[in-house]
């Protein structure tokens, strides 16, 4: 039997009956219609809109709102005195909430990924896999909100301690910012939100600004389940308007997903609020002499290339066994060759666009660079407006910024070696730290690069691309710090307090 909420349920004044949200005169360009920001239950506009455009084509597909400084502040003072109700939410309507957040994704998955696909350039069949991914993640939050347990810890260990013993409970932390890049605008945000709604927090997005919908159409999911209205916040803003959720003291934790340069100087001004960091990679996959070479190129032809290689943790370097070079090479090359580049929302295409020209550019350049430089180009190498075509270089050499520097994009190099110890110095010898790729049967090989390589997650017998989403995710060195995946996430936006109590003892 469903229960009421012990706080009033949302009242929003519902988008498609306002001129907040409305379809535009010609109802194609503008095919998602106009969007506000999201404060305290209510959809306001400002004087700074947003024209969210196709990476594939340009056409404006909707229009958004920058918040100002005044939206900021009144954002940031909502989720502030909603964190008193979500706080006082037991587990049980917690868990209610997120899993009717779940199920309602869940019955809009095309809405969604047609949204995403859209917005962020996302191949339809990839984003329609987004969706699937944040429904999973926010059905495994209803479940952890259950589960966020204590300990009773016996304190007799002393003299003098006699009857004494402590509850070990871990409590909602506070109101959570959290700041989200354009490449996975729907299950990045589901991981700030589905964990700060367990743990009974308030949470204040800021979503990319030319990705903004899929954020802004799961605030409206999350009043529509029973989120308390002051629980959540969603605004876009300008980057200059954003400081606020980085450095006012009422934000007790800010949970960032982007870029190293902005994610390491967001943290120095933080203050004394508990971040979290989810950064960059230049991921490395090692192929050794044992592996299985076309599952191996299967997996890397996936992996380096899914959304056009715009994934922290997409495959970049590639380290083949000297002996098997020319095996992989024969088996990778013409799978890559026959990936699908074009429209995003057609279900043949394999790879979309990058999110705009600079990118695009950018990609180009270094690929050129590469090549100056004594690389070896095996395939693709150009760009077509935002489409860049699926790349493998080889002859690799570390220092090449290919290889050493994040790209960003569908591009994966090859990199010869001899020795597996070698290749695995190799794959750490990097600024990142985030996950790593191994294919060998050699369990002995498995252990040494458990061992010595500084990631956050080793993955044997797959891509480092590879994420389940209640593992434990997150990166070292500078890929940043803390853990995502819910559990975990609930750990860092819970606060842990104990109870000293004194019992009479015969």
């Amino acid at each position: 039997m469903a229960h009421a909420p012990p706080t009033d349920p949302p009242q929003p004044e519902r988008l498609r009956n306002a001129d907040v949200h409305r379809a535009a005169a010609d109802g194609a360009s503008t095919r998602f219609g106009e969007w506000g920001y999201l404060i305290d239950g209510r959809w306001e506009t400002g004087d700074d809109p947003i024209e969210v455009r196709s990476p594939f084509d340009g056409r404006v597909i909707a229009v958004a709102h920058h918040g100002g400084p005044d939206a900021v502040e009144r954002a940031i003072a909502s989720v502030t005195d909603g964190f008193s109700a979500t706080r006082a939410l037991p587990a049980y309507r917690r868990s209610e909430v997120l899993l009717a957040i779940s199920e309602g994704l869940e019955a809009r998955t095309e809405d969604f990924a047609q949204a995403l696909s859209a917005e962020a350039g996302k191949p339809i069949d990839a984003a329609r896999g987004e969706v699937s991914r944040a429904v999973f993640t926010f059905r495994v939050a209803s479940e952890e909100a259950r589960r966020i347990y204590g300990e009773v810890l016996p304190l007799d260990w002393l003299p003098g301690n006699e009857g004494k013993r402590a509850q070990v409970l871990r409590v909602p932390l506070g109101p959570i910012a959290g700041i989200t890049p354009f490449n996975y605008p729907l299950n990045l945000v589901a991981h700030k939100v589905a964990p700060a709604m367990a743990a009974g927090d308030s949470i204040v997005l800021r979503p990319d600004s030319q990705t903004p919908l899929s954020s802004l159409m799961l605030g409206e999911l999350a009043l529509e389940a029973g989120w308390p209205r002051g629980g959540i916040a969603v605004v876009p803003t300008r980057v200059e308007h954003a400081a606020p959720f980085v450095e006012d003291e009422r934000i007790r934790m800010l949970s960032f997903t982007g870029s190293p340069g902005v994610g390491w100087m967001l943290k120095s001004r933080a203050g004394k609020k508990r971040v979290a960091l989810e950064l960059g990679g230049n991921a490395g996959t090692i192929v050794h002499h044992d592996a299985d070479l076309a599952h191996a190129a299967e997996r890397i032809a996936w992996g380096g290339f899914q959304y056009a290689g715009q994934s922290c943790i997409s495959v970049q370097r590639v380290f083949v066994h000297d002996t098997v070079w020319d095996d992989f090479v024969a088996e990778l090359v013409p799978q890559i060759r026959a990936l699908v580049v074009g429209d995003p929302a057609d279900d043949a295409t394999d790879v979309g666009p990058v999110i705009d020209a600079g990118a695009a550019e950018r990609i180009v350049a270094w690929v050129d660079e590469a090549v100056d430089q004594g690389a070896t180009l095996l395939t693709g190498g150009s760009a077509e407006g935002t489409l860049v075509q699926p790349t493998v270089l080889a002859e690799v050499d570390p220092s090449m910024r290919v290889a050493c520097e994040e790209i960003f994009g569908p591009v994966i190099s090859l990199l010869r070696y001899t020795d597996v110890d070698d290749a695995i110095a190799k794959v750490d010898d990097s600024e990142f730290g985030l996950q790593a790729g191994l294919f060998t049967n050699d369990h002995a090989v498995v252990q040494r690069a458990f061992e010595r390589l500084e990631v956050g997650g080793l993955i044997v017998g797959d891509v480092s691309t590879y994420r389940i989403d209640h593992m434990p995710y997150g990166g070292a060195k500078a890929s940043g710090f803390g853990r995502e995946g819910l559990r975990y996430a609930i750990e860092e936006m819970t606060e842990m307090k104990i109870l000293v109590d004194t019992y009479p003892t015969a």
